[in-house]
């Protein structure tokens, strides 16, 4: 037995930034090297992702892992032992050959990312390397800092349903470095909640770390994120810009969409011309799901309509699976794709579909689940992978910074010049295309 072979995988349940039950695995080298991950869990979830495995019942609301934990002990450690811990392709198609459904029902998802993920950091540790060095060697890209994505406000399956639009967001492709990104957000996210105080119209915390607030259109979180860049002595449009996730999968159904905090339903036609007027109207550089999973037409026409001036990311539409990617743009649906290891159950699979991305012109986008943890993953992978853009939440709580400072910390030992200002967005016209731009 080599000393890159693997020799035990353990699983223990641990707890996510909710509060609930998830897998985190240990996978330990004949070396001596270790790698350990955590499953993370999301609220807004695509039906054709990989689904967690949970225990049912009344303890924990239904929600422990034990069976996954099982499943991890029983079934995918013994198939894993004495493997080439730095065969992440071989690794996961043996975990795969276990379990040959589409959405990993029968080793749950949760035990199946924590333990690929797990194997990546292990065989980063057997080979010496950062985890984003043997990211970058898996995918065979250049490692480059991702711009972030940062969510000031939280709403839709994220705060109670209080806003319909689940994410309101802001990017700074303006900047020159990492750290000015996260100087420039964290001036944004404070004059946002001082703006919220003022009014007496903050009800907390959002799932994400985004400020949950009390608003009475979903308009207004718009109107009030733009006076939040202004307050921080920014120029909306400049070196700023918002992005949205829509989320319209847990508000729209066949052609339909209603929006709860305005009690009004609008058809698919109406629905793109609401989003049309925000995209005139103020500076969206980006907008995640802006209809339906199940509205293939109304992507279709919003992608033709919009595609030239804004990027469109397919997040619950796309769910990280490449064949579904190919259909997508064979409809000539979305531009970008949001790759979420969780959505698909290994790490060989997200990075498949971030592949056919960059194959097709599409940009990517490496996102967080709104049930995070401690773990760094997504931060090393962003970079390895030279994904672009990373998706995190917001500019509070520890499982958010975790990884925006993890970031912090890659960029320190990156050479110079592997942040290109602005360069995630350069395939959209969006400074050209938004009127309020000079």
């Amino acid at each position: 037995m080599t000393d890159q072979a693997i020799s035990s995988v353990t699983a223990r349940r641990v707890w996510d930034s909710r509060g609930r039950p998830t897998v985190e695995v240990e996978v330990i080298t004949a070396g001596g090297a270790m790698g350990r991950a955590i499953a993370p869990a999301g609220a807004s979830r695509g039906t054709r992702e990989a689904v967690d495995m949970r225990d049912g019942g009344t303890a924990l609301a239904g929600l422990d892992v034990k069976g996954a934990l099982t499943n991890v002990a029983t079934l995918i450690a013994p198939k894993l032992a004495g493997m080439d811990v730095t065969d992440q392709a071989g690794v996961d198609q043996a975990i795969l050959s276990l379990d040959p459904s589409p959405m990993k029902s029968t080793l749950g998802g949760n035990a199946t990312v924590a333990t690929s993920l797990a194997v990546m950091h292990a065989a980063a540790a057997a080979k010496g390397e950062a985890v984003w060095q043997h990211a970058a060697a898996l995918s065979g890209q250049t490692p480059t800092l991702p711009l972030p994505e940062v969510q000031i406000f939280g709403g839709g399956a994220h705060a109670g349903q209080r806003v319909d639009i689940q994410d309101f967001m802001v990017m700074v492709p303006g900047a020159g470095s990492f750290d000015e990104v996260m100087e420039v957000t964290a001036e944004i996210y404070r004059a946002a909640g001082s703006i919220m105080q003022q009014r007496g119209a903050l009800a907390g915390v959002a799932d994400e770390g985004g400020w949950w607030p009390v608003f009475d259109h979903n308009e207004q979180a718009l109107e009030t994120l733009v006076q939040a860049i202004e307050l921080a002595g920014e120029t909306p449009g400049e070196r700023v810009v918002i992005s949205l996730d829509i989320a319209a999968s847990e508000f729209g159904r066949e052609g339909r969409y209603r929006l709860a905090l305005e009690n009004r339903e609008m058809g698919r036609e109406e629905m793109i011309g609401l989003l049309g007027k925000w995209l005139d109207t103020y500076p969206i550089a980006s907008i995640e799901d802006p209809l339906a999973e199940d509205d293939t037409e109304g992507m279709r026409q919003f992608t033709q309509t919009f595609g030239d001036r804004v990027q469109i990311i397919g997040d619950d539409y796309l769910v990280t699976n490449a064949g579904i990617l190919d259909q997508a743009i064979a409809d000539q649906c979305c531009n970008a794709v949001l790759i979420k290891v969780n959505q698909i159950g290994t790490v060989t699979e997200a990075l498949k579909c971030l592949r056919r991305a960059r194959e097709a012109g599409y940009g990517t986008i490496v996102s967080a689940r709104s049930g995070e943890t401690e773990d760094v993953s997504i931060s090393h992978m962003a970079v390895g992978f030279g994904a672009g853009q990373l998706k995190v939440g917001s500019f509070t709580r520890s499982e958010r910074m975790a990884k925006w400072n993890e970031c912090l910390r890659i960029a320190d030992a990156l050479p110079a010049g592997r942040y290109v200002a602005g360069q995630p967005l350069s395939q959209t016209a969006w400074a050209r295309n938004w009127k309020g731009a000079a």
